[in-house]
């Protein structure tokens, strides 16, 4: 923790230069994050909504644009935890510095990468239901703290496992995928029926579904927001003990 925060300033300026590099000579730059999504938000509700016949379009833009957009951010950065360390394999093994710089780097792109989108698709939502800049200002601090801290520590231990076994770098797309197809993004919790259990036992949409509830309804679920804070309290102390126990076998293990 004092090695994350003395460099802090560091692995936040390499962050933002990869973002800015990233849309280098292009015409609108980031914007290209939010129209990607807004896009890609228009065709699945037009064919989902169809599909399920929902009654209320409007309210079921609004609900499969926010889930949506909220994983893409969840799966960007376990999708790019396996082979972290690997991408930064040169680094890792010819200097000294702490692989929490690593951690924190991709960190703080994924965060910047998903609020540039988030902002974007709320404002294209926002014709929809009004209130949505509104409930984010006043309700949506706790789930946004909750979704940034399993972004550290959820990321850290899929690449700690990727360190050790890589197998991981096959596995973790896959299961993303089937992870989304099962997750009520593009579906109400209630089509799945008897099976709605699954969602509740689903970590990446317990995460998901507390933000989304904030931002459609204004109001913030606080029992379940502290719990999970409680629980992303101690997966970020254990990722960060193992990533500390880990520290001197990773150069050999890249």
């Amino acid at each position: 923790m004092k090695d994350a925060w003395r460099m802090r300033r560091a692995w936040w300026f390499t962050a933002t230069a990869r973002t800015r590099a990233r849309f280098a000579r292009t015409l609108l730059g980031s914007f290209w994050l939010g129209l990607s999504n807004v896009l890609s938000i228009a065709a699945l509700a037009l064919v989902y909504g169809t599909v399920f016949k929902v009654q209320d379009f409007g309210t079921y833009v609004v609900y499969l644009g926010i889930g949506l957009v909220v994983w893409n951010g969840i799966s960007a950065a376990l999708g790019t935890a396996p082979n972290l360390f690997e991408h930064n394999q040169a680094h890792v093994q010819n200097t000294n510095l702490n692989p929490i710089f690593y951690v924190l780097e991709e960190w703080a792109f994924q965060v910047q990468t998903f609020l540039q989108s988030f902002i974007l698709v709320l404002l294209a939502l926002s014709f929809f239901q009004h209130n949505l800049l509104i409930n984010l200002l006043a309700c949506c601090w706790l789930p946004l703290l909750n979704l940034f801290l399993f972004m550290i520590w959820a990321p850290m231990v899929v690449c700690l496992l990727g360190v050790r076994y890589r197998d991981f770098y096959q596995l973790v797309p896959i299961v993303l995928q089937l992870v989304f197809l099962l997750s009520p993004i593009l579906y109400r919790k209630d089509n799945l029926g008897t099976m709605a259990w699954t969602a509740n036992l689903n970590p990446l949409y317990r995460v998901l579904s507390p933000l989304r509830h904030s931002l459609m309804a204004g109001e913030v679920q606080w029992s379940i927001g502290f719990l999970m804070v409680a629980i992303n309290t101690f997966g970020l102390w254990f990722a960060l003990r193992w990533l500390n126990r880990e520290r001197p076998k990773i150069p050999f293990l890249i």
